[in-house]
């Protein structure tokens, strides 16, 4: 936690060559590590805590969070109900963005171009077949899908609107509650390719893990324990945005306190096919 903090402070801030850059002042990263949480109210969304989630990993956190109690934490029960809408609305997002930013890869402008091209039209086919992998040409073709006419007002624009929702919904919950606890997944990691051939199933993995990114808050993982099998079990801190020294302060708290970081099982991470 010391060295995300380090690094933070070091790359933060305005960037007068970058203009997406926000010009905001930069808090004191190191100060924010302190040694308890004493005075901070952290939120539990309720629709984090959901039926048939993994039963090690539910453990888990809830005894990060007695953890996070017994420093000095008040617990607040909070409730944010565009949830079950944030996958959805993620991956229709995400995949238009891809869409459109990768359309400039196309053997001209930028990128690889493929060779023994017969026309203009052979080279852009052969050279984004080649340059792009399954996972990036399945969300180009989704993301041109949702932009394409008759379904852009049907699927990008109601995302967009739903994503205002989430933002509101995250705005009003920290009005209540300095920062969020809650699951980083519904269950533990899982093994290196072990869902590639289940693109749907990767997907829903991101449940708790979407809202953060669409409502442009600060979010952050922690290790919390491990499962029967050896594998990681995450614990996520969410807070307003740009305030990454909260998140730095609880998470710094929690590590200080656990040995979980410094644990590592044999190999879990290990598929069947035995690569890492």
């Amino acid at each position: 936690m010391r060295d995300a903090a380090l690094l933070l402070q070091a790359m933060g801030g305005a960037d007068p060559l970058d203009s997406t850059a926000a010009d905001l002042p930069l808090p004191d990263m190191m100060t924010a590590l302190k040694g308890d949480l004493q005075g901070l109210r952290l939120g539990l969304p309720r629709e984090y805590f959901v039926d048939g989630m993994d039963q090690a990993t539910e453990t888990a956190v809830q005894e990060a969070i007695r953890h996070c109690e017994k420093m000095g934490a008040q617990i607040v029960d909070v409730s944010l109900a565009t949830t079950r809408y944030a996958v959805a609305t993620y991956y229709i997002i995400a995949c238009a963005e891809a869409s459109a930013n990768l359309a400039r890869f196309d053997g001209v402008r930028y990128g690889r171009r493929a060779d023994h091209a017969t026309d203009p039209l052979d080279m852009y086919c052969r050279t984004r077949a080649a340059g792009f992998g399954p996972e990036v040409k399945r969300r180009i073709i989704l993301g041109t899908y949702v932009l394409s006419s008759g379904y852009y007002d049907a699927y990008y624009l109601r995302a967009q609107r739903v994503r205002a929702l989430i933002r509101d919904d995250f705005k009003q919950i920290f009005s209540k509650c300095d920062a969020l606890l809650a699951p980083v997944a519904p269950t533990p990691a899982f093994r290196l390719g072990e869902k590639t051939a289940d693109p749907l199933q990767m997907y829903l993995g991101d449940i708790f893990t979407t809202p953060a990114s669409l409502a442009g808050i600060c979010a952050m993982s922690l290790p919390c324990g491990f499962n029967g099998d050896g594998l990681p079990l995450g614990l996520q801190i969410m807070g307003p945005a740009f305030r990454e020294d909260l998140l730095l302060r609880v998470g710094y708290a929690y590590e200080q306190s656990t040995d979980w970081h410094l644990r590592r099982p044999a190999r879990p991470w290990v598929g069947q096919g035995g690569a890492t």
